[in-house]
């Protein structure tokens, strides 16, 4: 599991912290969130260790009715939010904090943080960036690229092309992930996400000329932070004894994760332009995505050709 920390969602969010300066190392271990509207009203029966590590958020409806009680009875409330479990409560809509829940979090080390964002917005912004964070993360030896809209994961052994195919990729127009090494996740069934590791983020190795910075020397159009990986294409080098798809009515795929995607492998030899081969390959699998299969399509026009041919 990887580690979040309070300071990494003030950081991410551009959350004010309120209090707690001093405990924003507390984990989040919990992709889930809290709004604990019947915990607030004297229901705890739910609030159990899950929930208790969760981050809570408090909303206008949780304000409002903090807001109707009286100090006495708000502190009473209040104070079953702040556990050793519980890692942060953060107030949407930059809401006034109740002085009971400044003092409970001075007590037992809880930090309180306020957003100016809806409570909606809010609520979103921190769950897609804990599902990204808190999800287990692959490294695959690749170049990962975005070509006309498709995540195209560009596998192969060693000195095969693959940065070379992505920088002539770069040149059509198309942007660069990453490059060498990509860190997938899989965000939920179905859908698998890959990045470039920090430290690689815009940068691409080209044998023979050396490290360059895509975004210094195409402009920010040349790079994308992130992005689905819809197909996958492995480089090979091209052997006289295999047989090759020729025709493409059987589709191959590959697991990654929880998630099947479909693969594609392409011989390289001299003289083959592997980036239009990829730009095409991207382009026929968002047909059939679209529903139009060019093999089926060639291979039920030829049974009506020789059927036809056979009546006469």
């Amino acid at each position: 599991m990887n580690v979040v920390t309070v300071e990494d969602l003030v950081k991410e969010l551009g959350l004010e912290i309120v209090t707690g300066n001093d405990q924003l190392d507390r984990p989040i271990t919990e992709q889930m969130l809290s709004r604990p509207g019947m915990e607030l009203t004297g229901v705890i029966e739910y609030f159990r260790d899950s929930a208790k590590r969760r981050v809570q958020i408090i909303g206008t409806k949780e304000w409002l009715y903090l807001e109707s009680l009286e100090s006495k009875v708000r502190r009473e409330r209040a104070r079953v939010l702040f556990t050793e479990e519980t890692p942060v409560i953060i107030f949407s809509k930059n809401f006034h904090i109740p002085q009971e829940m400044i003092e409970l979090s001075e007590e037992t080390g809880v930090p309180l943080l306020r957003s100016e964002k809806e409570t909606t917005v809010l609520f979103t912004s921190i769950s897609n960036y804990l599902e990204e964070a808190l999800s287990p993360i692959e490294s695959v030896h690749g170049v990962l690229v975005d070509v006309n809209g498709i995540g195209v994961l560009i596998t192969g052994k060693s000195s095969i092309g693959k940065s070379e195919t992505a920088l002539e990729l770069i040149h059509r127009g198309h942007q660069l992930i990453a490059d060498d090494r990509v860190d997938i996740f899989e965000k939920e069934p179905g859908l698998v996400v890959g990045r470039a590791p920090e430290l690689l983020q815009q940068f691409i190795e080209v044998r023979g000329i050396g490290i360059i910075n895509v975004v210094e020397m195409f402009g920010a159009r040349a790079y994308r932070h992130k992005k689905r990986v819809t197909l996958m294409i492995e480089l090979e080098d091209w052997n006289d004894e295999k047989i090759y798809n020729r025709i493409g009515l059987s589709d191959e795929t590959t697991r990654l994760f929880n998630t099947e995607v479909p693969k594609i492998t392409i011989p390289v030899r001299p003289g083959r332009s592997i980036a239009s081969l990829i730009e095409v390959a991207a382009m026929n699998h968002r047909l059939k995505v679209m529903g139009y299969n060019a093999a089926e399509a060639f291979t039920n026009q030829l049974n009506e050709f020789i059927q036809s041919k056979g009546n006469h």
